[in-house]
């Protein structure tokens, strides 16, 4: 078994969070499906804040989140201490921010993407390792000790 997988959307997201769980299981990684569970309107906090909140707490090892933009579901996981959520909409920057960033959640927005480039991100995201190189890890290490008051 690979990866476990944190997915959650809202109404938005909800037919291509359906067909990324399907891809995820065929690949053989383990779904958590956090919701929601179908098209009726819905917030999308409610749903990504408990997704995030698996990764950080170490349940599943990476995050996927779908809204219609994807940018609220990024806003959320990015509140929530240890993630690094990255919203992305190519492949390039799937790329980059896993070999950069080390980001442990991708967002996608499902009005913006289609199902072909979503499963390229997707699966460009789950592949691609984090560079390890020190420049690259010591913003990291920034990120991770900042704190606001």
């Amino acid at each position: 078994m690979k990866e476990k997988i944190a997915l959650a959307c809202d109404h938005g997201g909800y037919a291509l969070k359906e067909k990324t769980k399907a891809w995820l299981q065929e690949a053989g990684f383990e779904v958590e499906d956090f919701g929601c569970y179908s098209a009726q309107s819905v917030d999308y906090a409610d749903f990504a804040f408990p997704a995030a909140e698996a990764v950080a707490k170490g349940q599943a090892q990476k995050g996927v989140l779908i809204c219609t933009t994807g940018i609220g579901v990024s806003i959320c996981a990015n509140k929530v201490k240890g993630i690094r959520c990255a919203l992305c909409a190519d492949s390039l920057t799937a790329r980059l921010t896993r070999e950069h960033n080390d980001a442990n959640v991708l967002a996608m927005g499902a009005g913006v993407v289609g199902e072909n480039l979503a499963k390229e991100i997707l699966f460009t995201f789950l592949e691609t390792a984090f560079s390890g190189a020190p420049r690259h890890q010591r913003r990291i290490d920034k990120i991770s000790a900042y704190e606001t008051i």
